[in-house]
């Protein structure tokens, strides 16, 4: 397993400070990216903003893969063409092995990093980073269990704040960044009554752990305790992006999950409680994801009752909803020559519902070919063109 030990963490971080800190643009960064008002309005130069992304999960790693793919190049300038405004996408390595530059040689990784930030500068491209896509990637990567995301005293929590210290520091002059986003759908992991049959991929020749136990079982109060340290951290550096949790639409069951340990159906006001729960504050956005063959539709069938579902949790909360992917994959029980009408479907109740912001997934992603990956050329480019004329 790759681990971490204190010294080499230590002189990551003093080798990076001296890197970003001459590379930093002294300005104002308030005037950049997405800002939420007191009254929980989403917010560009000053305006209430609406609009519609992509997520471009491995643009950086691609390159971080192999140094010499900069297809997120054309990548950027081709979405830029199409009028779109930004991307989400995973700002580290998804598997321990991933950021083996990161921990041997700093000054290269965040130069391929700031490669990609300055193609998205380049290309008007908005940037939304998910710092900490896989969950388990960190606890791995430093060797302790999942668990310790709950406790800020952890080595997880002191890779994670420095990690995010080093990425706010160095970007947040960036007009490319939009906003900061702690990971990725870490609350579908929590308080499952059946939590040993989910625990985190066993992959030793990537890095991770040999073996999980009860201690790589997340809590409700694991993730509530990382999303509150992570955005204590990005506060400290950036006073004004937005934040996201990352979290995905909460499962049809979630809250009888937390408190009954049965699957229940939840009510609406349980729903509403449990994402209100997984955004805490400083984060101030209501971050879900909306597939059509979510469980939650499956079960519920209804997309406009989930959408007034989460604009009454904004309202309440002052927060504007972040749908951090949207979409529709294959194994939706759809056909092809219906999967054009559902989309416009999705679409239409989230541009009727006044949804801030969205992003789709997912662009130019080849491991998803089959399924949901989306191009200007393929079957389904023309969720692009629908996306394209709502912005």
């Amino acid at each position: 397993m790759f681990k971490i030990t204190s010294t080499i963490l230590f002189s990551i971080i003093i080798s990076s400070c001296a890197y970003f800190e001459t590379n930093n643009i002294a300005t104002n960064d308030s005037q950049f990216g997405l800002t939420v008002s007191a009254q929980g309005v989403l917010q560009k130069d000053g305006a209430p903003y609406i609009g519609i992304g992509v997520n471009y999960f491995d643009a950086f790693c691609r390159v971080l893969k192999n140094n010499n793919d900069k297809s997120y190049q054309r990548g950027f300038k081709e979405l830029s063409r199409l009028g779109i405004p930004f991307v989400r996408f995973m700002a580290s390595g998804y598997w321990p092995n991933d950021m083996k530059l990161y921990i041997k040689n700093p000054k290269k990784y965040f130069a391929l990093l700031d490669e990609v930030v300055a193609s998205a500068e380049k290309n008007n491209i908005g940037l939304i980073p998910s710092l900490f896509w896989n969950e388990a990637m960190v606890s791995d990567l430093v060797g302790e269990p999942l668990n310790q995301w709950g406790n800020p005293k952890s080595k997880t929590h002191q890779f994670m704040r420095k990690y995010t210290q080093q990425i706010v520091t160095r970007y947040k002059s960036s007009p490319a960044i939009w906003g900061w986003e702690f990971g990725n759908e870490m609350n579908l992991r929590v308080d499952l009554p059946n939590a040993s049959d989910y625990r985190a991929q066993i992959e030793p020749k990537r890095g991770t752990a040999k073996f999980r136990t009860d201690k790589d079982e997340l809590s409700s109060k694991n993730l509530s305790i990382a999303l509150v340290e992570f955005a204590k951290m990005v506060r400290q550096l950036d006073k004004y992006r937005m934040l996201s949790s990352g979290n995905s639409m909460p499962r049809a069951s979630a809250y009888h999950n937390s408190y009954d340990k049965n699957w229940q159906l939840d009510t609406r006001k349980q729903t509403q409680n449990i994402i209100k729960r997984d955004n805490p504050d400083p984060i101030d956005t209501v971050s879900v994801h909306f597939y059509a063959n979510n469980e939650y539709f499956k079960r519920k069938k209804n997309y406009d009752r989930f959408i007034d579902n989460l604009k009454e949790v904004a309202k309440t909360e002052r927060k504007p909803v972040f749908i951090g992917e949207f979409g529709l994959c294959n194994g939706a029980g759809i056909s092809l020559s219906k999967a054009s009408g559902e989309f416009k479907k999705l679409l239409a109740v989230m541009k009727n519902g006044r949804i801030p912001l969205a992003a789709l997934w997912v662009y130019d992603l080849d491991s998803q070919k089959g399924t949901c990956n989306i191009t200007k050329t393929n079957a389904r480019s023309y969720q692009l063109k629908s996306i394209e004329k709502s912005n």
